[in-house]
């Protein structure tokens, strides 16, 4: 091994940030090396705009975060009083959320659909609608009835570890949905105002929000694994053919095919799969369950 080998080994472990990142490729690496390999003379791809190749990148980079990347972040937060929760600024969907205690547990909180925070329409005292402010679809200050209503609620506030909360529960729990048979607390999310509200026996809690993004909330985060590369170059060829008059049906076809099959091989790559961890999970498969 050089010297240059050993100074560059010692550079990344004494460094604060950057580990891991040999497993990633840039996005602006994954463009120049499309203009490169997949345009130019004798090439399917005679000329292209370097502009159109970025955001068809960009496009690729955003689908394939959805269901094939990890594209799983995680934030954390201590719920205030007024047990609302903004949602982060890359935010695309949820994928669960949970509070951790001091042994640092996750426990599930559940949503629920039974309640919301509808806009409260100002009345008078004889049931009319109050125009007095200019409109009733002014922009809502405070909390609905619902939500007001929902966030003091203490229904669900007892202990499951309370001998004589559990001993008041026997028998009574047959046939309950298992999503309201705990005690975790649970959530609703405002998407038209972006705000996760919270059962009141969230209150106080580390709550850990695991969201999925998009992968293009800062240039730090556009870069593709390495088990993915291919699969970009598939996605973004076949956005180009299928885009141009000159190109034949045949050849567009040939190409979604091969996004498909890209695109197959890299969730196969990223499944992470051990065959060690496989087989310790089969093995309690082989235990008798009794009914």
């Amino acid at each position: 091994m050089g010297l240059l080998d050993n100074q560059a080994q010692s550079a990344y472990y004494n460094a604060t940030t950057g580990h891991g990142d040999y497993q990633f490729t840039s996005l602006t690496d994954i463009i120049n090396n499309f203009m490169v390999v997949y345009v130019g003379e004798e090439k399917l791809i005679q000329k292209v705009r370097r502009t159109d190749v970025a955001f068809y990148a960009q496009r690729a980079l955003q689908e394939l975060s959805f269901d094939t990347f990890k594209s799983v972040k995680s934030q954390e937060i201590e719920i205030p009083p007024s047990l609302i929760m903004t949602l982060p600024q890359d935010y695309v969907n949820y994928v669960k959320l949970s509070w951790t205690g001091p042994d640092g547990i996750k426990r599930i909180i559940y949503p629920t659909s039974k309640t919301s925070n509808p806009f409260a329409v100002t009345q008078n005292t004889d049931g009319t609608y109050d125009f007095g402010s200019g409109s009733i679809l002014q922009e809502q200050t405070t909390g609905s009835d619902t939500w007001t209503n929902y966030s003091n609620d203490s229904s669900s506030n007892a202990d499951s570890s309370d001998p004589d909360y559990l001993e008041n529960l026997l028998g009574e729990r047959y046939g309950i949905d298992p999503q309201h048979s705990q005690v975790n607390g649970s959530f609703f999310i405002d998407e038209l105002k972006g705000k996760i509200h919270f059962s009141s026996n969230v209150n106080g809690k580390t709550v850990i929000l695991d969201y999925i993004s998009d992968s293009l909330g800062t240039d730090e985060e556009m870069r593709v694994h390495k088990f993915v590369e291919e699969a970009m170059y598939k996605w973004i060829m076949y956005s180009i053919v299928s885009t141009k008059s000159a190109i034949s049906e045949n050849v567009v076809s040939r190409y979604k095919k091969e996004k498909r099959a890209a695109t197959r091989q890299a969730k196969l790559r990223l499944s992470n799969i051990k065959l060690e961890e496989i087989t310790q999970v089969l093995r309690g498969k082989s235990k008798h369950i009794k009914h």
